[in-house]
């Protein structure tokens, strides 16, 4: 396979990423899916190997964000054979330590498509940033100018004097 070609489109991925606690991450579920494994062998090697999965690499959802992540995306309940244990969520760097635990050939080339995504993200959210910040200092020049015409507009009429010959008639 080519360094051109990736097995999954970084759009793909990119749909799968979350922010969560400030933190853009992947579900444990949208990860093995992705892996080509069971979501629940996923976690077992991730809870062997902890140690290499320190929280800014991967945390456990609590009920709260895994019932509002749930209400946001309509996944399954947990009485219809969906999750019974909360969701673990693993960062960029999380997602690469992933692949080392894996220890996959699939594993190493999808992580090297979602730190793809989450770069092209990354430069998204910065080309968007450098934008707004353009459009608020045009905004900031435009009222600039309705300020200055506005002053020109309110010289009063009568403050003016008569231009031309004025005929005096004494």
């Amino acid at each position: 396979m080519s360094n051109d070609q990736q097995i999954t489109p970084i759009e793909h991925i990119a749909s799968r990423i979350y922010m969560i606690r400030g933190e853009r991450v992947m579900l444990d579920s949208d990860l093995a899916d992705l892996y080509g494994v069971l979501t629940k062998r996923l976690n077992e090697q991730v809870k062997r190997n902890l140690d290499r999965f320190p929280e800014e690499f991967a945390f456990q959802l609590t009920q709260d964000e895994y019932d509002n992540l749930r209400s946001q995306n309509a996944t399954s309940s947990s009485t219809h054979g969906g999750r019974r244990v909360l969701p673990w969520v693993f960062s960029e760097h999380g997602t690469l330590m992933l692949s080392s635990v894996l220890k996959t050939e699939q594993a190493t080339q999808i992580s090297i498509s979602i730190i793809k995504a989450f770069v092209c993200l990354r430069e998204m959210l910065a080309t968007h940033k450098d934008v707004a910040r353009k459009i608020e200092e045009h905004d900031k020049q435009i009222a600039s100018l309705y300020k200055h015409v506005e002053r020109l507009l309110r010289v009063p009429a009568n403050d003016k004097k008569p231009i031309g010959y004025i005929w005096d008639e004494d």
